[in-house]
């Protein structure tokens, strides 16, 4: 009857080390010490059925799976963690060329801007240029104005004529015009003869005699 160690027993029944030590207790196996190492007397006519000895197997094969497991798991590990890396790279690089797009989308619509502003100063300014050459003198302003009154007035008595364009008219010299013109300005507010409108003095020479002014 050969002398095993706990463990070895465990393994040749294909059993725990707790149920050696339980039968050990109960007395279906005897121990034996042997220099101080505690064996236990083995019936090697004893059968171990099929099932114990697969029990036995897959107590012993878990510890090489095992390894193999978790340097599978390490090998998997270390290839998510280079995808993690180079997703984080890409990841990056878009985000940089997204900061630089918007850069230069901003400065396209900055110079838009600027040249939409460069070109309504230019339309107003040519709007501006072209409206002072077509405007008016203030010659042609009072020929105007006196040409409107005459076409408005229908009866000859009640024709106004400025004082400016009668006396051209009537061939006075500037220095008899300018004594005149002194002499309507004194009587202006107080002639019912004379007409005022803006700065301008206008008579109706059919209507009123003005031989005491002029």
């Amino acid at each position: 009857m050969p002398n095993m160690t706990i463990i070895e027993a465990a393994e040749h029944f294909g059993v725990s080390k707790e149920a050696i030590h339980n039968r050990v207790r109960r007395g279906s196996l005897n121990v034996v010490v042997v220099d101080g190492v505690k064996l236990v007397e083995v019936d090697s006519k004893a059968k171990v059925t099929t099932q114990t000895r697969a029990k036995a197997q897959s107590r012993r094969v878990p510890h090489a799976s095992d390894d193999k497991y978790y340097k599978l798991l390490e090998e998997q590990n270390a290839k998510l963690q280079d995808k993690v890396e180079k997703l984080e790279g890409e990841t990056r690089t878009l985000r940089d060329q997204k900061e630089e797009m918007l850069v230069q989308e901003r400065i396209k619509i900055e110079q838009i801007y600027k040249d939409k502003d460069e070109q309504l100063k230019n339309i107003l300014s040519t709007i501006s240029s072209q409206f002072m050459l077509n405007a008016p003198s203030a010659e042609e302003e009072d020929e105007h104005l006196d040409a409107e009154i005459e076409v408005k007035e229908e009866k000859p008595q009640s024709v106004l004529v400025s004082l400016k364009k009668y006396l051209k008219e009537q061939g006075y010299s500037e220095k008899k015009q300018d004594k005149i013109k002194k002499k309507f300005k004194k009587r202006a507010n107080k002639d019912d003869r004379i007409i005022i409108l803006g700065k301008k003095y206008y008579i109706n020479p059919v209507k009123y005699d003005y031989k005491d002014l002029i």
